[in-house]
């Protein structure tokens, strides 16, 4: 009987094999850097109200002292409108979208869940209602703080109940 053993070759990757892997591994981390840092979004609850427009945003790995984007609060109704962002958010679940970066503050959109009403986006809900301005040239994608701040001085609600 012959012995039949096989010598098997193993193929060393060529350099020009090597770069190729590694380029697409940085390509991939690229990607999920660039899709986990723009829009990003955090879940959790806001833990303290301290302003209209100002919480404290806690979530599984710490918190975020967050401020409302696009919206301002006169003086003349501010605390009608903590009250209302404080029945609407605390210890409430929520998601925050990153918009930006202010001072020591991180700009966000903040949308709570309700059981009843659904998912709703407290800075569209406080123009909605009349508790809150939207600031100049500012809006998001789809005009919903034009809209909201429309809707409150059609229907009189809020800063909008008693025309100037």
């Amino acid at each position: 009987m012959k012995n039949f053993t096989r010598h098997i070759r193993v193929k060393t990757p060529s350099p020009g094999n090597l770069m190729n892997v590694f380029s697409l591994g940085c390509i991939a981390a690229l990607l999920w850097f660039i899709s986990s840092s723009a829009g990003d979004s955090v879940y959790g609850k806001v833990t303290t109200v301290k302003s209209p427009t100002q919480m404290r945003f806690e979530f599984d790995s710490g918190f975020f002292n967050i401020r409302l984007a696009g919206i301002d609060v006169p003086r003349t109704i501010a605390d009608s409108a903590t009250q209302f962002v404080t029945r609407m958010t605390l210890r409430k679940n929520g998601r925050i979208r990153l918009e930006g970066r202010v001072e020591n503050e991180v700009l966000v959109r903040l949308f709570m869940d309700d059981s009843l009403k659904g998912v709703r986006e407290v800075a569209v809900e406080m123009l909605r209602n009349g508790f809150a301005t939207r600031k100049q040239n500012v809006d998001f994608k789809y005009g919903e703080l034009a809209a909201a701040q429309r809707e409150a001085q059609v229907a009189r609600r809020g800063l909008w109940s008693k025309q100037n």
